[in-house]
């Protein structure tokens, strides 16, 4: 497969349309992995208040990459940690995507093991998007009195089958599925084969405590020496690199484009 990089893309005038997806009935929803990380491979750092590790550009870049998802997906801990809106944030998109039949913005799903999310959280209060809960079955019915009808929760087994739930997704017809974090999250689906590409940003910055989050914890990694993942693309966004790994062959090489619509 070819690397491109950002100067290939210098003859980019305009964003030809999105492709529909093509999946094989029954097959999971395409998984996206998004992630930014220092040059040391930390999320954030230690400290109570977020570390920003990108940039405008960049943050442009992802919206448009969820303008063009059925779901975001986040772990229980990101949205404890981080409080994301998880929206789209352009105007221009929410009205394309609006102009399809579809909500403004993806829907928000989280998985959770105790089920301990503030309804309050952004999680559930911002956007009129759908919201799922995939939680662990025993602690659903505590999690169902609490947080509904905030969200719709779903039993997940125990502990939580992340197949189960790409198979749920599925038939609530998510064909392209966007995993913004945490670590957890990545190391799961990544080590359970569930990831299609990856979309790893590399900010200029070293955290440099071991006490702060990383972007893959250990485990069982289908990619190693004897099988290294297929780098697809390498650009340069002001100062930070995106690095696009091709991780089935499903891998999709469509890009939105930070000034699509």
């Amino acid at each position: 497969m070819t690397v491109r990089t950002s100067a290939d893309r210098s003859h980019r005038g305009q964003t030809s349309p999105a492709p529909e997806p093509v999946l094989a009935p029954g097959a999971p929803p395409y998984t996206l992995l998004s992630c930014s990380m220092s040059i040391d491979g930390y999320l954030d750092d230690a400290t109570e208040q977020r570390l920003l590790l990108s940039n405008r550009a960049d943050f442009e870049r992802v919206d448009a990459v969820r303008a063009r998802c059925d779901a975001i997906l986040v772990g229980a801990r990101t949205v404890r940690r981080d409080d994301p809106r998880l929206l789209v944030r352009s105007r221009a998109r929410r009205h394309e995507r609006e102009a399809r039949g579809l909500p403004g913005s993806p829907m928000k799903v989280t998985v959770t093991r105790r089920g301990d999310l503030d309804p309050a959280a952004q999680f559930f209060v911002a956007g009129d998007v759908p919201k799922l809960i995939y939680c662990a079955s025993p602690a659903l019915a505590r999690v169902r009195a609490r947080l509904s009808p905030a969200a719709t929760v779903v039993d997940a087994g125990e502990p939580v089958d992340l197949c189960r739930v790409m198979s749920d997704l599925r038939a609530r017809g998510v064909e392209r599925l966007m995993v913004e974090g945490g670590g957890m999250v990545h190391t799961q689906l990544l080590t359970a084969g569930l990831a299609d590409e990856l979309q790893l940003v590399i900010a200029p910055i070293f955290v440099g405590d071991s006490r702060a989050p990383r972007f893959v914890r250990d485990g069982g990694f289908p990619w190693g020496p004897d099988r290294r993942a297929t780098l697809a693309e390498v650009r340069q966004i002001g100062d930070v690199v995106l690095l696009r790994y091709a991780l089935s062959d499903r891998y999709d090489p469509y890009d939105p484009g930070p000034g699509a619509a």
